[in-house]
């Protein structure tokens, strides 16, 4: 299996250790991506030690929040729009969404 690669926008190898943002996915794309055929499988690892594998499926644009002080576990919550505009979602949010929530694009696995 091949080892792990940091983004070339990261000469020093840090970013597996950080979360990568839009703009970085973005240059993967645009640059170190540019020359794989359009039919390559994008696919998921299950954990950061790839303990299973899973094609990537859908998208959503949401909101993330870290658990405690761990940035690297949280949860997804809707968009000001989506609780705006859907009541089931305003009441499943009662208690509101935590303060720290950030723009994020989650990405789901097929299986």
């Amino acid at each position: 299996m091949t080892e792990q690669q940091a983004p070339s926008s990261d000469p020093d190898g840090e970013a597996l250790d950080r979360p990568l943002t839009l703009a970085v996915l973005r240059h993967l794309v645009r640059k170190d991506w540019k020359g794989m055929p359009g039919d390559t499988l994008v696919v998921l690892s299950r954990d950061a030690e790839g303990n299973g594998y899973s094609p990537f499926s859908t998208y959503s644009r949401s909101r993330y929040a870290p658990i405690g002080s761990n940035d690297l576990v949280g949860e997804v919550y809707p968009l000001p729009q989506e609780l705006k505009e859907d009541p089931s979602l305003r009441e499943l949010y009662a208690d509101g969404i935590p303060d720290s929530a950030v723009p994020a694009l989650v990405l789901f696995p097929l299986g």
